[in-house]
């Protein structure tokens, strides 16, 4: 029996395709991967403990029991569940769709492998979506201690509970000639450490702000004279400079996604400077997403693989046309376990 198009583009097929373009291309992670690392649970619940005292597009959130929302290649759905539910899917383009008929009809297998490599290629953007709507959480849950997810008249949000002084606004922010960023980094240090905490000792904010503090009048005759003059400003020796004068390593994070309407945000706003403790901040927990639950049982056409701990890819024949339905959804919503270490500060002015 010839093959069809059924046989080359299947759930494992994009699965494997994905893990190995991971794998090859040495992707560089989230910050958010790093800082919140993937756990996995049944169902959808999620519980967690807040403290021991005492240019890719974001992936849509869906209703459960409803279609998923055709992708032109982002939209807001929700429903009140534990945890989040994100889903969406792609037909194979149509053109590519022909060739793909025409070349398995020839039995021509390198022309094959290059069209299915371009529908795997194009298919993929659905897995970029589902973790760039995870970022976008965790992110934006580093940077407000909360999460918000609002389209179409919907809102879906959470509160992790930060305490009043976890905000800080420094009396002179730094972009003004006379800020002290130093002693405003020691105070929250402080802040933290007198509440029976460990003092922090990493920080993340953005290049703007780096900039901002490398023309801070106070640090750069500070590190002339550490330097005996014999240094040059760099990002570098501003970051020597604080691991030096206040144990803290500055990380600087600027990436970017493009948002339901298609502009571009960052996910950490370039007017912060965070400080964290040292280890895992929470988890990025994974859920059980009905195609993964239901549908791996091979009592229906569908097919699904997972991939990145709980993302479930499902591929489901269609018969007009005649072709192959990619849908990817995760169940996904992070924890904070060391919220009560952190101190967001806005040291901007606007």
């Amino acid at each position: 029996m010839e093959n069809t198009i059924f046989d080359y583009f299947t759930s494992k097929a994009l699965a494997a395709y994905y893990n190995t373009r991971v794998s090859e291309q040495n992707m560089q992670p989230f910050l958010g991967d790093e800082l919140f690392p993937a756990r996995k649970k049944m169902g959808l619940d999620l519980k967690w403990i807040k403290g021991a005292k005492g240019l890719s597009t974001s992936l849509s959130l869906s209703a459960f029991d409803v279609k998923s929302t055709k992708k032109d290649r982002i939209g807001f759905e929700s429903v009140q569940t534990k945890m989040p539910f994100f889903k969406n899917d792609m037909l194979i383009d149509e053109e590519l769709r022909q060739d793909l008929l025409i070349a398995i009809e020839a039995g021509n297998t390198n022309y094959i492998d290059t069209i299915l490599r371009n529908i795997f290629d194009d298919t993929i953007t659905l897995l970029d979506a589902a973790a760039v709507a995870r970022e976008r959480m965790r992110m934006q849950l580093l940077s407000t201690g909360t999460i918000v997810m609002a389209n179409n008249g919907v809102e879906y949000s959470y509160d992790y509970g930060l305490e009043s002084d976890q905000k800080y606004t420094p009396t002179t922010k730094w972009n003004q000639p006379d800020a002290d960023p130093l002693s405003d980094i020691i105070e929250m240090q402080d802040t933290i450490e007198n509440k029976g905490y460990a003092r922090p000792r990493r920080a993340i904010t953005s290049r703007n702000v780096v900039r901002m503090l490398m023309k801070n009048k106070g640090i750069k005759e500070a590190i002339y004279v550490m330097s005996n003059g014999k240094v040059t400003l760099t990002e570098e020796s501003l970051k020597n400079y604080f691991r030096e004068n206040a144990n803290i390593e500055i990380a600087i994070y600027d990436k970017s996604y493009k948002d339901e309407e298609g502009k571009v945000q960052r996910y950490i706003p370039e007017d912060l400077f965070i400080l964290i403790p040292e280890g895992d901040l929470g988890n990025t927990w994974f859920g059980t997403t009905p195609e993964e639950a239901d549908l791996r049982t091979g009592a229906t056409d569908a097919e699904v693989s997972i991939v990145d701990t709980g993302v479930a890819i499902t591929t489901t024949k269609t018969t007009d046309p005649v072709s192959v339905d990619t849908k990817v959804s995760q169940v996904c919503l992070p924890s904070f376990e060391q919220a009560d270490q952190i101190i967001i500060a806005d040291v901007v002015e606007e």
